[in-house]
């Protein structure tokens, strides 16, 4: 059962009401911070420096219906509106999903091979050529366009509603003139070549997505990867086939048991490619790399 609701808060009576809302977890009370920050519009640090700091009813009240859906299993960054990746802030709603730590390994990978091999690109001086598919909030494009000033990306998504999110994102981060939005079906709108190709599509097989807590919140179309769970990357590969320039790099982002049936996609359609597996920080498939 509820607590009564005070006539009124103080920030450090909001924060013992919500951990208890939060079953006093440790999870929680990070959570009520960062929603009571959000909120308030304060660091996490002024949060917790001022416990005897007053706000409005109206305000508490509205604090108290996030925390409830917090403790209903709504993810923290569509109550904030918000989710670092790579170090830079991204506006996020229920049209896409949310950028997650693992798919940081993607742009570290694509900025490494810019680095070592910019110079090769055999139409440089002119900027070089990339592709994000299926971009969502545009947080890869961005966190590219951010670190390569030269670099011009075409970012796609089928969703409409992702795409405007994703528009609103690279303005706010300053560089929308660098990135081409297009709505298209994978690959199918765009001609080559193409230097960089970076991929975060769906790829959770179908029949997994009702037992897990993501698929309750996210969009599905965002995680649906068919049967297999690599029924969109089959199709962006072999699309890939005649866009990806030579010397270019492709990069597709996949589950951890999907590196060898992923490896054997590629080499189906790349005869000539070097084609590796790359692994995460805690040990797992989680890239496919495509060097032609």
């Amino acid at each position: 059962m509820n607590d009564p609701l005070p006539s009124a808060s103080t920030v450090g009576a909001a924060l013992e009401h919500a951990r208890r809302e939060l079953h006093n977890s440790e999870a929680g009370s990070l959570e009520a911070q960062a929603l009571l920050g959000s909120l308030l519009r304060r660091p996490r640090n002024w949060i917790l420096a001022h416990p005897e700091a007053i706000f409005p009813q109206a305000l508490f009240i509205k604090y108290l219906a996030l925390i409830r859906r917090a403790a209903a299993g709504e993810p923290l960054a569509y109550l904030t509106g918000f989710q670092e990746f790579f170090g830079l802030s991204f506006e996020v709603t229920p049209d896409v999903l949310i950028p997650r730590p693992e798919t940081e390994l993607l742009v570290e990978t694509a900025l490494g091979w810019l680095s070592e091999n910019r110079q090769k690109i055999p139409h440089q001086p002119h900027p070089i050529r990339a592709v994000d598919l299926g971009t969502g909030c545009g947080c890869i494009a961005a966190a590219l366009a951010v670190r390569v000033p030269d670099l011009r990306v075409t970012a796609t998504d089928i969703s409409f509603r992702a795409l405007a999110l994703a528009a609103r994102n690279l303005a706010a981060l300053g560089v929308a003139g660098r990135v081409r939005l297009l709505q298209a079906d994978l690959l199918a709108s765009l001609r080559g070549p193409v230097d960089l190709l970076c991929a975060n599509l769906p790829y959770i097989p179908a029949a997994a997505l009702d037992a897990l807590p993501v698929a309750r919140h996210e969009p599905r179309i965002a995680l649906d990867g068919g049967p297999d769970g690599l029924r969109l990357i089959a199709r962006a590969i072999g699309q890939s086939a005649t866009l990806l320039a030579v010397g270019g790099l492709a990069l597709f982002e996949i589950e951890a048991p999907q590196g060898e049936a992923a490896r054997d996609l590629a080499e189906r359609f790349f005869h000539k490619a070097a084609i590796t597996v790359k692994k995460d920080a805690a040990g797992n498939d989680r890239l496919l790399l495509i060097q032609t």
